[in-house]
């Protein structure tokens, strides 16, 4: 079994809870997106909004609320 910090394929990304992706940027840099994101399908949305992001992540982990 993983740890939930873990970074898992994003192939493996479940659709029943907000999740932190990491996506490529324009330079081929990976990095996390700094709020939660919802799978749909086929398609990444904002959990609250549920409005599509656009996004094609690489790896997802369990979204943690910081303690901000």
């Amino acid at each position: 079994m993983h740890s939930s910090a873990e970074w898992q394929p994003v192939s493996t990304a479940p659709s029943d809870r907000e999740l932190e992706v990491c996506v490529l940027d324009y330079d081929g840099m990976v990095h996390a997106l700094v709020r939660p994101c919802h799978r749909d399908g086929a398609e990444w949305v904002d959990p609250a909004t549920r409005k599509p992001l656009g996004i094609q992540p690489t790896h997802w982990r369990n979204w943690i609320q910081s303690a901000n």
